[in-house]
């Protein structure tokens, strides 16, 4: 047996490389316009640089999840740093090598988008291996305040990347952070029990190609109308996956993901949950933008500025939640989280104004900050705290392909309210005038047009908050975990409950 380490330098290690994750792509969003004209594509190959890192990462999260507790969620989490870092390499040079070109960059991004999926579900499977269930939640802090930085650092270091350097650098500063990740992760995170497992090929069928057809036929339909093929590819999707669920069910061997894990009840609401939140999250920000850069006239750069508080509330609070969320039923963090969240996201409705300063955006910003701070780590924590040690890495690999789907969700249900929303509030066009024309990369606008445009960007953001008003009343219903009762506590197995008793620092 290795010599035991102390788990939170193994969770800072880990952290690093989910933190890359994240910043990779808010970085890509910002550096679009700057792709298409340096890679002389057009606006729907840009998406898909997006599009297809978006499907190689959720299409394989529930297998890769279940990978992890067989060859060990060490193994996995390096086997994916590996390639997501020699991905980001070969995105920086697509417009070098031969047979350089749009086409390239977005294979690229599909191969860094499976390193991305083997790695996320290790990352909470370690935490939930690693640390006692009494402890977990202030573990989990560390990883939900990831994401809040993530939101600052990546469009701000991706602005100067491509205001400076160019738009390769934003894939080549992986390159140094994914090595010192691998070696820090490599040193510092214990090599835990594998538990043996066969694997449900069918199940990995069904549910691979379900989630493609699902995804896929989610991000193009606003692009191709929602036309009959469209919802074709969305309904075979559906069909695929409940066809997953019955073979899960009627599998006597050992299914791909156990059904089991539903009868825990903060599982299955948390799983829930996290869909609503994905959705939000995710969709908030596309009318907000558009509205900064198209209406105000800001920069990518100073629309980031802009998400300061967010970013600062969510860093310095997330300590203080992971040690209330050890202590504490999770309903009285979860649903004044999920509130506040929706909150803010009714305040940017209000502030969504031609006449008014951007800086009134620091308001919901605030707000924002507040809500997220209390919600990502309580949720995290409550989904995964009362699995056991084998059943971590398939708990941990649905948890985030839930949330995934949620932002597919998102993501397609704003663009098509978008779009509808516009074609009701925009006033009739001048002769000669059109929406949609680009110059420097930016869309142009007339002013005569920023009030309805406002006015749809307002009313979309009605929809992510009602969203996660549902979240909300489903939080109400979460249980007590089971390490609160002193007589029912879940131990780690051996080899981690010497890990998880290291002294922490």
């Amino acid at each position: 047996m290795e010599k035991q380490r102390n788990p939170w330098a193994a969770l800072w290690a880990i952290v690093i490389g989910f933190f890359m994750i994240l910043v990779d792509s808010t970085i890509v969003t910002v550096a679009n316009p700057s792709i298409q004209k340096g890679l002389d594509a057009d606006t729907n190959s840009v998406i898909w640089v997006t599009s297809a890192y978006l499907l190689a990462y959720a299409v394989p999260l529930l297998v890769t999840g279940r990978f992890g507790d067989r060859f060990g969620p060490k193994n996995l989490y390096l086997l994916g740093l590996s390639i997501f870092t020699l991905a980001s390499l070969w995105c920086g040079l697509a417009d070098e090598l031969p047979g350089s070109g749009i086409a390239q960059l977005i294979v690229a991004r599909a191969v860094q988008g499976f390193g991305a999926s083997l790695m996320t579900p290790q990352t909470m499977a370690i935490i939930t291996r690693t640390f006692p269930p009494n402890r977990r939640g202030t573990a989990m802090s560390l990883w939900g305040a990831t994401a809040g930085v993530a939101m600052l650092v990546g469009p701000l270091v991706g602005g100067l990347l491509v205001d400076g350097p160019g738009w390769q650098w934003i894939f080549f500063v992986n390159v140094p952070i994914g090595v010192v990740a691998f070696v820090l992760a490599a040193a510092l995170v214990p090599k835990l029990t594998r538990h043996p497992h066969t694997i449900d090929w069918l199940g990995v069928l069904l549910s691979a190609a379900g989630m493609f057809l699902l995804v896929f036929g989610l991000q193009e339909g606003n692009s191709y109308d929602w036309n009959g093929w469209v919802w074709a590819m969305i309904a075979a999707g559906v069909l695929l996956l409940a066809l997953f669920v019955v073979w899960q069910w009627r599998n006597r061997r050992e299914p791909l993901i156990p059904l089991r894990l539903f009868a825990d009840r903060n599982f299955s609401i948390a799983n829930v949950i996290i869909t609503t939140v994905g959705f939000a999250i995710t969709s908030m920000f596309i009318p907000i933008v558009y509205f900064l850069q198209v209406v105000q006239g800001l920069t990518p750069t100073e629309s980031a500025l802009l998400m300061i508080p967010t970013s600062v509330l969510v860093l310095g609070l997330s300590p203080f939640v992971g040690r209330l969320s050890d202590r504490v039923h999770p309903r009285l963090l979860v649903v004044p989280g999920v509130v506040l969240t929706a909150a803010a996201i009714v305040l940017y409705a209000v502030v969504v104004q031609p006449g008014l300063s951007p800086l009134w955006m620091l308001i919901p910003a605030a707000v924002l900050g507040l809500g997220n701070a209390f919600m990502w780590a309580p949720i995290s924590s409550t989904a995964t705290r009362n699995l056991p040690p084998q059943a971590a890495g398939a708990g941990a690999g649905v948890y985030n392909a839930t949330r995934q789907v949620g932002s597919v969700l998102g993501s397609a249900a704003i663009a098509a309210l978008m779009v509808a929303r516009i074609t009701a509030d925009l006033p009739p066009l001048p002769p000669g005038v059109t929406i949609g024309q680009e110059s420097g990369g930016g869309l142009v606008l007339p002013e005569a047009l920023h009030e309805g445009f406002a006015s749809a960007m307002r009313e979309s953001l009605f929809l992510p908050a009602a969203v996660l008003l549902v979240g909300a009343v489903l939080a109400f219903f979460l249980a007590r975990p089971r390490h609160l009762s002193p007589q029912d506590q879940a131990a780690p197995e051996p080899q981690e409950r010497a890990a998880a008793s290291a002294p922490l620092s």
